[in-house]
């Protein structure tokens, strides 16, 4: 019996630096959407996506308000709990 045991591995499964190239946001199943008339700047949807995210999803469009990456968003939600504002809504991922 012991000889039949798989090995399994324990952490990524992609090589370390590669999610660049991997456009995750098809998994989606939300999308955040983000009224730029209600976002006050803060970085918070930036900062918490930067956390938990393989790549930053949420980032500044160079005008002070930030935007989603849907490339790489997963639509997990977290930018929108975070939202002191409630500047971001999560919406039905059409396709």
């Amino acid at each position: 019996m012991a000889d039949n045991k798989q090995r399994l591995t324990i952490g990524l499964v992609a090589k370390p630096g590669s999610t660049l190239q991997y456009h995750t946001g098809g998994w989606r199943t939300y999308r955040p959407v983000i009224d730029h008339e209600k976002c006050i700047g803060c970085k918070r949807c930036a900062d918490s996506c930067m956390e938990g995210a393989p790549f930053e999803c949420a980032h500044d469009g160079k005008k002070k308000k930030f935007c989603v990456n849907y490339d790489y968003c997963k639509g997990c939600g977290v930018c929108a709990y975070e939202c002191p504002v409630d500047a971001i809504e999560m919406v039905v991922e059409e396709k």
